[in-house]
């Protein structure tokens, strides 16, 4: 067994391969350029939806509270009339360097998760591909599967879930050669 808060440089020198990693792919291949549609008549659609003010959080439409409702003839009216739609909304004070710090908060955890399931299962002075197949399975899973779930119940494009667990593929590759690399 190791100890993973022995497994901190490897932790942190792996969510620092990773946040540069998901910089790079975010800013130079671009490969996510198309995971969101303009909509149309955006200026239009703008303006309406300014007058409500809107606080940020996510919406569904049209809304019910209790499942109950979905059997009631006005709820299925609303649905056959549509649109029908899952809707995000953030304030207009968006803060890039707090969600890249979340990210990194983030890509900390699956670090130290993983030190921590590996630590379980293998031994000090394992080989590298023992270490490099069991981090690799496990931030694979940690930076991806969940990802699935916003194609099953929230209607994102299944290309678009692909495009992210790529990505998560990726970064289970660095975090695996990283802990690979320092594995006492």
């Amino acid at each position: 067994m190791v100890p993973a808060l022995s497994l901190w440089l490897p932790i942190v020198l792996s969510a620092v391969f990773v946040f540069i990693a998901s910089s790079l792919v975010h800013m130079l291949l671009k490969y996510h350029g198309s995971d969101f549609k303009k909509l149309p008549s955006e200026d239009e659609m703008m303006a309406d939806l300014q007058k409500y003010d809107i606080e940020p959080g996510e919406y569904y439409m049209p809304h019910i509270s209790d499942m109950k409702d979905r059997e009631t003839p006005e709820y299925k009216a609303k649905m056959e009339k549509g649109p029908v739609g899952f809707m995000t909304f953030t304030s207009s004070d968006y803060e890039m360097g707090k969600s890249l710090g979340l990210w990194f908060a983030y890509c900390l955890l699956v670090g130290f998760c993983t030190a921590y399931l590996a630590g379980l299962a293998l031994e000090p002075g394992s080989a590298f591909m023992a270490v490099f197949r069991f981090v690799g399975t496990a931030s694979f899973v940690a930076y991806s599967l969940a990802l699935i779930q916003n194609s099953i119940w929230y209607k994102r494009a299944w290309k678009t879930t692909a495009k992210y667990m790529l990505d998560g593929f990726i970064y289970g590759v660095i975090t695996a050669a990283t802990f690979g690399w320092l594995w006492p």
